[in-house]
């Protein structure tokens, strides 16, 4: 929403009385009821009584003039707080923030005082949608989790993270946005979801990959080794001769997905120990005097 200020027509420095004379002059002009057919008044309206919610109420005001909250209303933390994202057809749901008592004024003025509350009967008007942002782990991600947020008006609200959500989708929550007025319905909440980076697994697709680290003797010799996957530790074999970049599949340990779940993958990787003996040494000297072979001779290198 733009600087409702702006909206209103007024300075930052006006009055609270200016403030409220600029309000009702508008509202008395775009009101629903008045322009029945033109869509562009109504959401003019709407825009009017929003930004009234806000500079006509004078801790709202303060803070908006401190940076403390946007234009919309929502806080602006830096940390724990879940921030509220501007824009989007979702987002632009219309709640008003003017008091009942201002828009009783305003219906009396329109209609007269007989029909008042009437009027103020049909006001309806849906609570606005909130868009928030969710920082989860990969884990939390893959395996799905319940998760208790903070919102920027300090109530809390519990989150189901599906399993298998992926990064930067998006999550609706009915009912858990902002309160509608005169009986409408409870906005939406879209929760859009961060999923930070392991340091062990990544995600392709419905596919979990990791590198493998083996030793020299596992990938000549071959072995069982333990691997890590989202559910826990699996006994995988090494078959034998096994070379730097191959892959294993490990079926069904991937993410879940519509049927079943991926698969995971290993790339292997053969990693010589932190420290060379000198056994080890000799022994591939004299491996290397009888045994050499060149690896790269596809690609047209020539010993």
């Amino acid at each position: 929403m733009e600087d409702p200020y702006k909206i209103l027509g007024v300075s930052k420095d006006a009055s609270e009385a200016d403030i409220k004379k600029a309000y009702r002059k508008l509202a008395k002009e775009l009101h629903p009821d008045l322009n029945p057919t033109d869509k562009g008044a109504e959401e003019r309206f709407k825009e009017v009584a929003a930004a009234f919610g806000i500079v006509g109420d004078a801790e709202k005001r303060a803070k908006f003039d401190k940076g403390e909250i946007d234009a919309s209303g929502a806080e602006r933390p830096e940390h724990r707080y879940y921030k509220e994202y501007a824009g989007g057809d979702q987002a632009r749901q219309y709640r008003s923030g003017a008091h009942f008592d201002d828009l009783s004024d305003v219906f009396a003025d329109l209609f007269g005082h007989d029909q008042q509350d009437q009027r103020s009967q049909q006001f309806k008007m849906r609570g606005r949608d909130v868009r928030y942002h969710l920082a989860v782990s990969f884990l939390h991600a893959a395996t799905g989790e319940t998760t208790r947020i903070t919102l920027p008006n300090g109530t809390s609200l519990d989150v189901k993270v599906p399993e298998g959500v992926k990064h930067g989708q998006t999550i609706r929550l009915r009912g858990k946005g902002e309160p509608g007025l005169g009986g409408g319905g409870d906005g939406d909440a879209f929760i859009e979801i961060e999923v930070r980076p392991d340091a062990l697994f990544r995600r392709e697709a419905d596919d979990i990959v990791i590198d493998l680290p083996i030793t020299i003797d596992e990938a000549v010799l071959g072995g069982k080794v333990e691997v890590p996957t989202i559910d826990g530790s699996v006994r995988v074999a090494i078959p034998k001769g096994s070379s730097s970049g191959q892959s294993l599949r490990l079926k069904r340990k991937g993410v879940k997905k519509a049927g079943g779940k991926g698969d995971q993958r290993c790339i292997l990787k053969i990693t010589l120990p932190d420290e060379m003996d000198e056994e080890l040494i000799t022994f591939m000297e004299k491996w290397r005097e009888t045994h050499a072979y060149n690896p790269r001779a596809a690609m047209g290198d020539k010993p």
